[in-house]
C-alpha cells in the first residue's frame, strides 16, 4: 500500500522517482510517413525537463514495434517498490485511435496495459503517466477571434481494492480527430509548452494544475504561419488531457 486510502496526495517520497521512457520517432519505414523534422529538439529538452523533476529518464529512437513492446514489456517487470512513479513520452506521427512506430501503427492501449494494477503489482496505487505527441487526425482548428466589449468584468491502515486502471494519466497534443502542430527548429508546439511549464513550475503546482498551464500556453501563444497554404494558415491547436488520477500529483523536491 504505497499510499493510504484516502490521503490526498501520492506519496512521492519514496528512494526513487521512477523511470521516464521517451520514444522518439524521427524516421519511418512507412513510405507515407515523412520525417519529422524537429522531434530531436523536443527530446533533448524533454529529456532535459524530466531529469529536473529526478526521473531516471531513457531515450530509444525511431523504434520498431516489436522493440517497443520489448521495453516496456522490460519496464513494467521491474521492481518498482523503491520509485513513485513511471512515466512513458511517445513523440511520434499518429491519427484517429493509433500511433506509429517506425514500421507499424498500434493503439496506446497495447502498452499502457502492462501497468495496470494486475500485470505490475509495485505500481498499484501509483501515478503511470503518458506524454503522447502525435496527430490524432487531419482536421484543423481555425479558431475564434475573442474582442472585449464594455460588458467584460484519513482512515489509514485499511486494506481497500482499486480498480485496475485507477491512477492513469494521459496528455495529448491535440484533441480526437485533430491535427497536432511541430515547428521544424523549434519542436512541437506541446512540448514546447510542457517543457517551459516544468522548468518554471514543475515542483510547485500539482500535475494537473501544470498541464491546465500547459493547454493554455499551447491555445494562446500558437498559431501556424503557413502562408502559402491558405487551409493550413493561422491554425491553432488544443491539448487534451485524460485523467484517472485518484489524487494530487505534485512532484515535491526529493531529499
Amino acid at each position: 500500500m504505497p499510499t493510504e486510502r484516502y490521503a490526498v496526495e501520492y506519496n512521492m517520497n519514496h528512494r526513487n522517482r521512477g523511470q521516464a521512457l521517451i520514444f522518439n520517432h524521427e524516421h519511418f519505414d512507412i513510405p507515407n510517413l515523412k520525417s519529422r523534422a524537429g522531434t530531436n529538439v523536443d527530446c533533448d529538452n524533454l529529456r532535459e525537463a524530466l531529469e529536473y523533476l529526478d526521473f531516471d529518464v531513457l531515450v530509444y529512437k525511431d523504434c520498431k514495434l516489436n522493440n517497443i513492446f520489448h521495453y516496456i514489456d522490460k519496464a513494467a517487470s521491474m521492481d518498482h517498490t523503491d520509485n513513485d512513479c513511471i512515466l512513458i513520452a511517445i513523440m511520434s506521427h499518429g491519427e484517429m485511435g493509433y500511433i506509429y512506430a517506425k514500421d507499424a501503427q498500434y493503439k496506446l492501449d497495447s502498452i499502457s496495459h502492462y501497468f495496470t494494477a494486475q500485470n505490475c503489482a509495485t505500481l498499484a496505487g501509483k501515478p503511470k503517466i503518458f506524454l503522447i505527441q502525435a496527430c490524432q487526425g487531419d482536421r484543423l482548428d481555425a479558431g475564434v477571434m475573442l474582442r472585449k466589449t464594455e460588458t467584460d468584468s484519513a482512515s489509514g491502515g485499511m486494506d481497500y481494492k482499486i480498480p485496475l486502471h485507477a491512477d492513469y494519466l494521459f496528455a495529448f497534443s491535440t484533441i480526437p480527430g485533430f491535427y497536432s502542430w511541430r515547428n521544424t527548429t523549434n519542436g512541437s508546439w506541446f512540448m514546447q509548452s510542457l517543457v517551459k511549464e516544468i522548468k518554471e513550475n514543475g515542483k510547485k503546482l500539482d500535475m494537473l494544475t501544470l498541464l491546465t498551464f500547459v493547454n493554455q500556453r499551447v491555445a494562446v501563444d500558437f498559431e501556424s504561419c503557413v502562408p502559402d497554404s491558405p487551409i493550413m494558415h493561422q491554425q491553432k491547436q488544443i491539448p487534451c488531457v485524460t485523467t484517472m488520477l485518484t489524487r494530487i500529483l505534485r512532484f515535491s523536491d526529493k531529499k
